[in-house]
């Protein structure tokens, strides 16, 4: 097979379409631009850690485009007992790689008889990113957020992705997605050693609500429906998610502190 050679000026370049109609004259293909498809995207997770373990969490909002697909999308799951996984990027491949993931460590466990290390959790979840990049380069990425309590180790631990299933072990808090900026940012102001969980939830809601109140596509707390922040704690525990009403309590308390900075009040 020979290589096709084009005049100056006549050369297509990378438009494998103009190339076809090229060689090909008689090629039925699309004319004129083309719509690119537009499918959910998760926007803002956050993790970070405290003393006696991490702190997982995002809001709901999906969005296609400018547009809001959905309103009450689930965004952290527990991976198994003492581990979670948040999901940022296109939703459905998203959730599906999260189902398989939580698969994959329930059939080891029940195989083996033993509990996959963390260490070995985020390498699984590694591959799994890393055998997504064909579908990541056709604009479905998805960049996923994995924490846990390691109970070799006896601390919390975090874990990030890049698109090529690239896994770097994150020290003390991260945040991604399109809202991910603004949320690091909240934390890196508010983070110190040895947090208390309590403190730690409040950092992680206020992260939150500073990236809603920065980016479009990331969701604040709505409480004329009752959406609030997927919020959940990982230690020796295992894996905990708060419930509505105790999150919507921080976004109270949040907010009522904010109104007394405004008006000049000082905060009790």
């Amino acid at each position: 097979m020979s290589l096709y050679l084009f005049p100056p000026g006549e050369d297509p370049g990378p438009n494998f379409a103009d190339l076809l109609r090229r060689v090909h004259p008689a090629a039925v293909l699309p004319t004129g631009p083309q719509k690119e498809a537009v499918v959910p995207h998760g926007t803002t997770i956050v993790a970070l850690k405290f003393a006696a373990g991490v702190i997982v969490a995002g809001d709901r909002r999906a969005t296609e485009g400018p547009s809001i697909a959905f309103r009450r999308m689930e965004k952290v799951f527990p991976a198994d007992k003492f581990s979670a996984v948040a999901i940022a990027g296109a939703a459905g491949p998203a959730i599906e790689m999260v189902r398989l993931f939580q698969t994959l460590l329930e059939h080891y466990e029940k195989v083996e008889g033993s509990e996959v290390s963390l260490e070995g959790k985020a390498n699984q979840l590694s591959e799994m990113v890393r055998a997504h990049l064909p579908m990541a380069m056709q604009g479905l990425a998805v960049v996923p957020l994995f924490a846990g309590w390691d109970t070799r180790r006896e601390q919390g631990r975090i874990f990030t992705y890049d698109v090529t299933g690239g896994r770097y072990e994150e020290t003390d808090f991260h945040a991604t997605g399109s809202g991910g900026n603004d949320a690091r940012t909240t934390i890196k102001l508010g983070f110190r050693e040895g947090l208390s969980r309590e403190e730690a939830v409040e950092l992680a809601v206020q992260a939150l609500y500073q990236a809603a109140d920065e980016d479009a596509a990331t969701a604040g707390p709505d409480p004329v429906r009752g959406i609030y922040p997927i919020v959940a704690i990982v230690d020796a525990n295992g894996y905990a998610r708060l419930s509505d009403e105790e999150v919507a309590q921080r976004f109270t308390s949040l907010l009522e502190r904010r109104t007394a900075i405004e008006r000049g009040d000082t905060p009790s």
